[in-house]
This record gives structure tokens, sequence and C-alpha cells, in this order.
């Protein structure tokens, strides 16, 4: 009896002991698998200043606003984004100098503005460098814009992110005339603003460009001091030159863009993730800034038809190959030009 007693005490023991090891294989696995799935330390807190000159309403406006209710909700309220707009925080000829200080975090630079810093860059503001909204955006939203922004980066500590639709510039005439290669713009006297860049577009197109300030223009038109003028189609509505002119020409010969710019200090100073917000979020802005022009821009063709005016089309490669022919023949506008990265770009609107 006394050896039965003593070998069950010894089988119950072994279990104990084999209870014991597999409890503390358990905790082992548990701690484990804790240690393995931790969590990632949540992203730090950033604000970032994002000043326009738009006014709400304005497509630009909006797409800002976009950025702001994305890139909030994606970082999970690790970006906050202060938005100012009507140029209420600083005025467009202060933003360049905001962003390069770190006074504004994000700002809408263009080629123009950004000519000062990086002279080649004054090519993307010529006539026909792009002859389409596809070409431009494939363009400088694909691997020559990143080549485009890195550069600006190097040369000036700011980089630009996207390249948001502004509009394409069209003939608005007095007169009831077809504008269908540059020889029909020949002896017309066509306001543009006064710079040398803009008048040399309009001796380019074959027309004979007079300066005339914006606030004067329209007045300008109805007296007929000038033939007409030159500007996107919602432009050409807020303004009311549909009320003195009778015909627009589509002939696309400025496909315009602005880039969202940040400062670069700012960028480097965000994670990983918050970075790839901030590029989707810019990406979402685009597609509602982008939309929301060209929708308008089509609207407005039959807009005008109603209006009384004739809506002729250019033949857009006669007037493209003449004006930057003449370009090219400039040595001085195009000294400081990349040629190479300007042929690539002609180019890919083949």
């Amino acid at each position: 009896m006394k050896k039965w007693l003593s070998l069950l005490l010894v089988v119950v023991m072994m279990f104990s002991l084999a209870a014991c090891a597999k409890e503390e294989a358990v905790v082992e696995t548990t701690q484990a698998n804790e240690e393995s799935t931790t969590v990632a330390p949540a992203d730090e807190e950033v604000t970032l200043i994002f000043s326009v000159n738009a006014v709400p309403g304005d497509a630009h406006y909006e797409a800002m606003m976009k950025f702001k209710e994305v890139a909030e909700a994606k970082s999970n309220g690790s970006i906050k984004v202060d938005t100012f707009h009507s140029g209420s925080l600083f005025k467009q000829d202060q933003e360049l100098a905001a962003v390069k200080s770190g006074q504004a975090d994000i700002v809408y630079m263009s080629a123009s503005w950004l000519g000062e810093g990086s002279p080649w860059i004054s090519m993307f503001s010529a006539g026909y460098m792009f002859k389409s909204y596809e070409h431009m955006t494939a363009t400088l939203n694909g691997e020559v814009g990143q080549e485009v922004f890195d550069r600006v980066v190097s040369e000036q500590s700011i980089r630009p992110l996207k390249a948001f639709y502004l509009g394409t510039r069209q003939v608005n005439l007095v007169k009831d005339k077809e504008i269908k290669v540059p020889a029909d713009l020949n002896g017309v006297n066509l306001r543009m603003p006064n710079s040398d860049a803009w008048l040399f577009l309009g001796k380019a197109l074959g027309a004979n460009p007079t300066p005339i300030a914006f606030s004067e223009l329209y007045m300008a038109l109805q007296t007929g001091t000038v033939d007409g003028q030159d500007n996107p189609l919602p432009t050409v509505q807020s303004a009311k030159f549909y009320e003195v002119t009778k015909s627009i020409s589509i002939t696309n010969h400025l496909v315009d863009s602005v880039w969202p710019t940040i400062n670069e200090a700012k960028w480097q100073s965000l994670s990983d993730n918050q970075k790839t917000v901030v590029l989707e979020a810019m990406e979402e802005a685009r597609a509602v800034c982008d939309e929301t022009n060209l929708n308008r821009e089509a609207e407005l063709i039959e807009f005008f038809k109603e209006q009384g005016l004739s809506v002729y089309y250019a033949d857009i490669d006669a007037f493209s190959e003449e004006v930057l022919a003449k370009y090219i023949e400039n040595k001085d506008m195009t000294a400081t030009w990349d040629l190479e990265l300007f042929d690539k770009v002609q180019e890919m609107g083949k």
C-alpha cells in the first residue's frame, strides 16, 4: 500500500512540474509577442502655416482647405495646418521671402517668381512651353518636375511639392475675328502686362503688344485703345471683358501653373510618415484645384457663346512652332535656359 501511495505522489509531482513549465513557456511567449508588437512612438506635433493670396471660392483657396482637411486627418492630428487667405498674412510679392525665411511654411510659387533665384526656370513661363494641360501636368507632376523641384531645393532651400493648374491664356478681341495662325494677329494691338517677358510673348504671337494696366483694360477695350487682350477664360468672365469684345480664339499660348512650395528646413523637420502624408494631401488638393479650373473653363465656352461671342480654335502646332522659334532666336532671352531640359519637355508634348 505504501508503495502505491509513493508511486501516486511521484506521478502528481511530475504533472505539477509539467504544468509549471507550460505556464512559464506561455508567459515567456506572451511577453515576446508583446515586445514584437510594440507600437512605434507617435509623431511629434507640428504646425504648418499655409499663406495664399487666393480668396474664398477660388480654386486655389479650395485646394488649400482640402490640403488642411486631408493632412490633419491622415496624420491623426500630428499635423496641424493654419491657413491664411486673401493675402491677410503676406502679400504676393512678400511670399517668396516669407517661405525662404520660414515665416510662412507653405505658399504658392510659380516659375516667374522662382526665376530670381533660379534664372533657368524662367523658360517654364515662355509661350508654348506646354501645348496643353495634359502636357503641363504630366511634365511637372512627373519625373521631369521632380528634377526641376530638386534643383530649386539645392539653389533656394525651398521645395516645390506639386504643380497646380492656374489656367490657360487665350486671345480675346474687340472684333469678331478668327485667329488661326500667328499671321492673323499682324497689326493687332494686343494688350499685354508691362514687362519685357510679356511684351516679347505678344510680339512672338505675331501681334503688336501694347502695355496697359489691368485696372484700365476694360475701358481700353471699350474705347478701342487696344484691339484685344489675353487672359484665362475665368478672368475674361470675372472682369466682364465679354461685354466689350466679340470673339475669343483658343490659342492655348500659355498653360500656367502654381507650385505649392514648402520651406526646406521645415520639410526636413517632418518625420517620414508626415512627409508621406503631406505629399498625399497635396495630391488630393491638386485634384480639387485642377478639376475645378478645367470644368470652369469648359463651361465658360458655352457661357461666352450665349453672350454672343464667337469662339474659334487656332492651329496650336503652327503657333507653337513659330513662337518657340522666336524664343530660341533671342539669345538674350534664352541665355540662362537649360536647353537640354527645354528640348526634353518639348519632346514630351509631341
